[in-house]
Parts: structure tokens; C-alpha cells; sequence
């Protein structure tokens, strides 16, 4: 099971000092905490993207790209990237170019996003968000699979064969999961494709997320790609701890108070009753992180958002010390204890490549061909 943490990027003033960080002092800082995440022993740091203030992660291959270059190990992803803003030739090719600098190293989320301007910013109807994810999806892994493309379609312009470049390292593609906070459109995308679909799991009840995952893995079964147990499920998460749980209630409740999205709405209490935010002790978030399990089910990637309304940096590293040192090892030996074999692990390069290679050598068998591993001519890869 991945481990890590997302960030939305946001540029928040710190209400118990009245200071706002610029611009530049978040992106750096968004930086450190991703080094900080590999230093500390999770496995993946993910970015959100957005174009409007007060977030500044409006281009997230930049920064993925420059922190790729000072981890050895970090998965880097996004939280998430826009399928229907963006056109999916500059997704297929910002992502393959990322993925070969980073050795392999990167999956991305695809989403709607949350904000409605947006749209006509980038040439779109917000009406077309849902077909537009259909579309530029359908094109995009296209893109991805095959060398040369002739595609036509309503939202952009034709394609004549066309390559897009550099091809997929190893001629695998970035693994994709599906983000949604509401749309069951998005679960049945994910398990049509046999894709793992994340469930933001932050503002919503329990209630609301145990359906959303169970219909994606209703409909993933039904598409032939395993049984309901074995789709690819991550979670986001929400946390802030202190070793004293009344330590940590006092210190977040300002931040909590005044955060751009929840602020002046529902008391902290409440809103920690109704959703997955854990405020509290290390102990209390392995119980309630480990709660997940009972109405999702066995899954694969839990991210936790730890940086946000207005949060200081050294607040965030030390919650990452917290995460790395008290409740992720806890987390990874308990979900591994109760997880069963046949549940499969989270995608990443080099099992995708395995097997990839795997069902060419079946393929090949099943065709009555010598074994290629024996025949220096043999290309299984290439000839599928």
C-alpha cells in the first residue's frame, strides 16, 4: 500500500500571526515538504493544479519535474490534473517527458477540478465537463498506446497521423487514476478503462464515499477486469496531530476557523464527526485512518492533505515526522496483516512493464510460437 500526501497549493494567511507567505515562498516550500515526504519514509507526493488565486500550482510537470531531479525514490503524481482544460496531446507529451526524466516515476490523477471560471479561461463550456472528460480521455490514451493516431472528435481538432513525443518510457504509460468528490460519471470512466479511481474522501460523509468506491468497483468487476476487491482504490485524508489530542484540537481550530474552503462554516467538532478529518493524537489518527477499510473495502493509496489554510512550514514538516515515524509504519503493517493475497498492490512502472511483458510471453505462447526468451529474434513487445 502508497502512503503520502497531496497539496492544493494555496497561498493562505496565517491567522494566528496575520502573515501571508508570497507566491514564491509557497512554491518552495511545496518543494521541501515533497523532499521532506521521501526523507521521512512515505512513497508519494502529489500536486494539485489550479489557475486561479489563492493557489499557485498552475503547472504541475514544472514542479513535479524539478523535484524528481532531487529525490531518488518519491512517486510523484498529481491531485489533480485537468482533463478538460488541458488538451490531451500536451497531457500525453508533458507526461511521457516527465516520466522519462523521472525514471518511472510518476502516475497522474485526472479530474474535473472544482472551479467553474476556469473553463471559459481555457476556450470550454463548463456545461461540456462531463463529456469533455469522455472525449479528451478517449484520446489521450489513444495517444499513449499507439504510434500514430487518426482521431476526429467534437471538442478539438482533428488528428492525422499523428506521433505524439517522447513515446511512453518503455512504451508503458503513466499509470492513471480517476478523481472524483461527486460524480459517478467519473467511477464508471475509471472502471470501464479498468483505471483506479481516487475518491477525494476530504468534505463529504462516509456514506457518500462508500458508494461512490463501491459502484467503481461494481462496474470494474462488470467490465471484466477482476473481481470487485481486486479494483485500484486510493483515498485522500485530512489530518493534524499533536502527541496530546487537546493540543492538537487548540492549535488547529484557528486554522480550521478561517480556511478559504471550510472557514466560518461548521464547527470543528462537527465537521470532524461528518467527515474524515482527524484532529487529534498519532493513535487516534492510525484508528480512524485504519476505520477507512470497513466501508471501502481493501485499497491502495491513502494521501494525506497536511499543508493547507494557512498552515507554516514547519508546522507541515512536523506532522510529516509524525506521519514517517508514528503512524505510517503502524498503518503499513495492519493493512498488510488484513489485506488478502488476491487484493493486488497499487500500479507502479515497473510492475506495469512486468506485466506487460508477461502477457506478451503468454500471448506468444497462446499463438504456438517458440518461447521468445530463446529466440534472439523475437520481439513479443514489439510485434503486440
Amino acid at each position: 500500500m502508497q502512503f503520502g500526501v497531496f497539496t492544493v497549493g494555496d497561498v493562505t494567511v496565517d491567522p494566528t500571526t496575520g502573515r501571508e507567505p508570497s507566491e514564491h515562498e509557497r512554491i518552495k516550500a511545496m518543494v521541501t515538504i515533497a523532499r521532506k515526504v521521501e526523507e521521512v519514509g512515505l512513497d508519494v507526493f502529489a500536486t494539485g493544479e489550479h489557475h486561479n488565486p489563492p493557489f499557485v500550482p498552475s503547472s504541475p510537470t514544472t514542479m513535479l519535474g524539478w523535484i524528481a531531479a532531487r529525490t531518488e525514490r518519491l512517486l510523484l503524481s498529481t491531485a489533480t490534473t485537468l482533463i478538460t482544460t488541458n488538451d490531451p496531446v500536451k497531457i500525453a507529451e508533458d507526461y511521457a517527458m516527465l516520466q522519462h526524466l523521472a525514471d518511472g516515476r510518476v502516475d497522474l490523477m485526472l479530474g474535473r477540478g472544482n472551479t467553474g471560471p476556469v473553463y471559459p479561461w481555457f476556450g470550454k463550456d463548463i456545461r461540456a465537463g462531463i463529456p469533455l472528460t469522455i472525449e479528451n480521455y478517449d484520446l489521450l490514451r489513444r495517444l499513449w498506446r499507439e504510434d500514430v493516431v487518426d482521431w476526429s472528435g467534437k471538442y478539438r481538432t482533428p488528428l492525422q497521423s499523428f506521433t505524439s513525443t517522447p513515446r511512453p518510457l518503455d512504451g508503458v504509460p503513466p499509470f492513471v487514476w480517476h478523481g472524483s468528490i461527486r460524480s459517478p460519471e467519473i467511477a464508471e470512466q475509471a472502471a470501464y478503462y479498468g483505471d483506479g479511481f481516487f475518491a477525494n474522501h476530504i468534505f463529504w460523509p462516509k456514506e457518500h464515499t462508500q458508494r461512490m468506491v463501491g459502484l467503481y468497483r461494481e462496474r470494474f468487476a462488470h467490465y471484466g477486469h477482476g473481481s470487485p476487491d481486486q479494483a485500484i482504490v486510493g483515498l485522500g485524508g485530512q489530518v493534524f496531530m499533536r502527541r496530546n489530542s487537546q493540543d492538537a484540537v487548540r492549535e488547529f481550530r484557528p486554522y480550521f476557523d478561517n480556511a478559504p474552503v471550510y472557514g466560518h462554516g461548521p464547527a470543528l467538532e462537527d465537521f470532524m464527526a461528518q467527515t474524515p478529518l482527524t484532529v487529534g493524537s498519532p493513535q487516534q489518527v492510525i484508528d480512524r485512518t485504519l476505520g477507512f477499510r470497513d466501508y471501502v473495502g481493501d485499497y491502495q493509496r491513502q494521501l494525506f492533505l497536511i499543508d493547507h489554510a494557512g498552515l507554516p512550514l514547519k508546522t507541515v514538516l512536523e506532522q510529516l515526522d509524525l506521519l514517517g515515524e508514528e503512524v505510517v509504519p503502524v498503518l503499513r503493517r495492519e493493512f498488510a496483516a488484513l489485506r488478502p493475497a488476491h487484493v493486488p498492490d497499487a500500479p507502479t512502472h515497473a510492475s506495469l512493464k512486468a506485466a506487460r511483458d508477461a502477457a506478451a510471453v503468454a500471448d506468444a505462447a497462446a499463438d504456438g510460437t517458440a518461447d521468445p526468451a530463446a529466440d534472439d529474434h523475437a520481439d513479443p513487445v514489439g510485434a503486440r
